[in-house]
């Protein structure tokens, strides 16, 4: 006959306040849709830089005749034979160094009329003004320092870069991207909580006459709160749902099909579906417990029932 009667309750004090229930079901599906969208997009960094930062190479490039009349560097000339040697043997025995690959001049030119055959300038260059170079596979990308300390400014070495360097700044745009979903999803989550507090005030006030009845008559405080707790935690799951179905919506539409950014972008690793499945249960137990808490604290507070 309670849980009856709880019930009921429940569904009057959805159907009294409709528009505020719909506008906190809206704020809660878009906060907690963008609260799960940040923690996919933090997932979806992390999967790149793990993907990504295995394959880069730390590159040595050696001096060649060109560099020996205009860089600083190679002011002491060309890379010699007994150079290039001591450099390779060096790097072999160096723990961080997973392995060493030698591209000649030949190989520097062929790969840069392939890449950039259409450029002007690559009708002009010739072999003799590549550069050699080393390309080391580091076991930690994240040892890179130490190739360049080992190596920056020894005799027939022009330069030392890390190509991991390259991809910061899009590592970097990404995370300032989900930072601001963050912000703007603690903003929806505020507004949220506020329609919450004052949905539950106002139908708390629509309903005084019978709540001061029940007290009346011997009602516990947990049992005249509980309807409105329920209406808060109804409405909060309902959002909680619609969130869930944005982010599954989201990750089918933009991933696999309409974008379909999977097949256009195929050197980018993207989530699968385990990644967004392990963040529903996440979801809808916030929904189901913030407005639900929200509501608690705000009849103990404001409406001392």
């Amino acid at each position: 006959m309670r849980a009856q009667f709880v019930l009921s309750e429940i569904g009057v004090g959805l159907r009294r306040n409709l528009t505020m229930t719909f506008a906190v079901v809206v704020s809660v599906a878009l906060s907690l849709a963008l609260f799960g969208g940040s923690l996919l997009m933090n997932d979806q960094v992390n999967t790149m830089k793990g993907y990504w930062y295995d394959k880069v190479n730390v590159s040595i490039f050696l001096c060649n005749k060109a560099d020996a009349e205009s860089d600083p560097n190679c002011a002491k000339g060309a890379v010699t034979d007994d150079q290039k040697g001591q450099i390779k043997t060096d790097l072999e025995k160096m723990s961080v160094v997973d392995s060493v690959t030698y591209e000649s001049q030949d190989e520097a030119y062929k790969h840069y009329k392939e890449q950039f055959g259409d450029s002007p300038l690559a009708s002009s260059l010739t072999p003799d003004q590549m550069q050699e170079s080393y390309r080391i596979k580091l076991k930690d990308p994240e040892k890179y320092q130490v190739i360049a300390t080992a190596f920056d400014g020894r005799d027939g070495v022009q330069s030392v870069q890390d190509q991991k360097g390259l991809l910061e700044s899009l590592f970097g745009l990404l995370e300032g991207m989900n930072v601001a979903a963050l912000a703007v999803m603690a903003l929806m989550l505020v507004v949220a909580l506020m329609l919450i507090v004052n949905t539950v005030r106002v139908s708390a006030f629509s309903r005084r006459r019978e709540t001061g009845i029940m007290r009346l008559v011997g009602a516990s405080g947990f049992y005249i709160q509980t309807p409105f707790i329920m209406e808060a935690a109804v409405a909060g799951l309902i959002g909680g749902i619609l969130a869930c179905a944005f982010l599954v919506v989201g990750r089918y539409f933009i991933i696999d099909n309409g974008l379909a950014l999977s097949e256009k972008l195929n050197l980018i690793n993207f989530i699968g579906w385990d990644a967004v499945l392990t963040k529903l249960p996440l979801i809808l137990a916030t929904s189901l417990l913030m407005p639900a808490l929200a509501a608690f604290f705000a009849l103990r507070k404001y409406l001392k029932v």
